[in-house]
């Protein structure tokens, strides 16, 4: 009953994931009209769905980077097994349960936080309060950038400032390349560069993102022997997390697009081209280097990066405020719910019926944000609308650096 709990709840946390991230792919191509809303979101669907199959190299070692509950096989802390491993999968859950609620909250607030890095600050605050300061993997072992320092904090600082100055340039270059061609003759190419980058982003965090919970879900499998293969996911939860993003992702997230497309910078398709083709280059180079970062960070850095290399364009640094913000608390938020849901549980006996209570608490807290969005809907009819309270109309673009 505890892992049928861990199961639903991983799958919800990729549920939020799809509907939190693709706003990173499409929030461009939607607010330039290189796509339609449904289009664009049904497209990512579609395309997170082959990436969760295209790869699963990360997935078993997800929580090795920074919390010490897997040993160095890859599988659960035999001290963890006890009880049919009921002390790992309260952890795994009330980790989980941090992770949704903060991707619940920031949705409901409009606002792009890292999926990955709510995951982290759960399952980091549950194994604290599990585990003691111990049972999180700071700082690895010295030998490389590793643990929560190197593999979380120092790729969460540095990338959106990276992909900010390569968008920057990018749109920069690609104005000055463009000065005195009429804007019919380049509008179209830019869109259709655009739908191929953004896919490109989609793609990646397919590969990427839906493994976490891959990872999570085979982790309280073997806990509770339900499997023992280390070097292999059963393709039941392949195809189960596939979807669930997939799913998570055509629903759109439709608030957090209409900050990322209306409320930073208004975009135009030259703008949409430099800041997904930005976000899709630093995303493979990190991946290939071995770098988790949130593709959250990478795509909002890349659209403020748009603006700020466009001639003419006024960024609502405001509203980016918010969001830096967001993401300097995103670890933290999340990780104190989790270690309150592991304390909650643990306060029940740390079996079953806490278990249950911390599903319940999640079941409500998700129904009264839920409810309280449906005062203010956000859909594919009103997420290109003009953003409220925008800044006066920037100075008109001389003729000739316009076209």
């Amino acid at each position: 009953m505890i892992l049928a709990l861990v199961v639903i709840a991983a799958l919800g946390f990729d549920f939020t994931n799809g509907f939190h991230d693709t706003a990173n792919a499409m929030a461009g191509s939607i607010a330039t009209g290189a796509l339609r809303p449904k289009v664009a979101v049904a497209l990512s669907g579609v395309l997170n769905l082959v990436g969760a199959f295209l790869s699963v190299e990360v997935a078993l070692t997800v929580t090795n980077a920074v919390v010490k509950i897997q040993g160095s096989t890859g599988g659960p802390r035999p001290e963890l097994l006890a009880d049919g491993g009921t002390a790992l999968l309260l952890i795994v859950l009330a980790g989980l349960v941090g992770g949704i609620v903060w991707n619940l909250l920031t949705w409901l607030l409009g606002l792009p936080s890292s999926s990955s890095h709510a995951l982290f600050g759960g399952l980091i605050g549950a194994s604290i309060a599990g585990l003691g300061w111990a049972g999180v993997n700071w700082t690895g072992d010295g030998s490389k950038l590793d643990g929560v320092v190197g593999k979380v904090i120092l790729p969460a600082l540095m990338s959106p400032v990276i992909a900010g100055v390569v968008a920057a340039a990018g749109t920069w270059l690609v104005y000055r390349v463009t000065v005195g061609v009429a804007r019919r003759y380049t509008e179209n190419g830019f869109r259709w560069g655009q739908i191929g980058s953004a896919s490109l982003i989609s793609l990646a965090h397919g590969t990427n993102d839906a493994q976490k919970t891959m990872g999570v879900i085979t982790l309280a499998l073997i806990a509770a022997g339900d499997w023992t293969d280390t070097g292999a996911i059963p393709f039941w939860v392949k195809a189960a997390c596939a979807v669930a993003i997939a799913l998570g992702t055509y629903l759109g997230g439709w608030r957090i697009i209409r900050t990322l497309g209306k409320g930073l910078v208004e975009i135009a398709p030259p703008q949409g081209l430099a800041a997904d083709s930005a976000s899709a280059t630093v995303i493979l180079a990190s991946s290939h280097l071995g770098f988790a970062l949130s593709t959250t960070h990478v795509a909002t850095g890349s659209i403020l990066g748009s603006g700020v290399g466009r001639p003419g364009a006024q960024v609502r640094w405001r509203v980016a405020g918010r969001l830096v913000a967001a993401w300097l608390i995103t670890l933290p938020a999340a990780a104190l719910v989790g270690a309150a849901m592991w304390w909650v549980g643990d306060l029940l006996g740390g079996g079953l019926a806490g278990s249950i209570v911390i599903f319940a608490i999640l079941v409500a807290l998700a129904g009264l944000m839920y409810l309280r969005s449906r005062r203010e809907r956000v859909d594919h009819h009103n997420v290109n609308d003009d953003w409220d309270g925008a800044p006066a109309a920037a100075e008109p673009v001389p003729a000739a650096t316009a076209s």
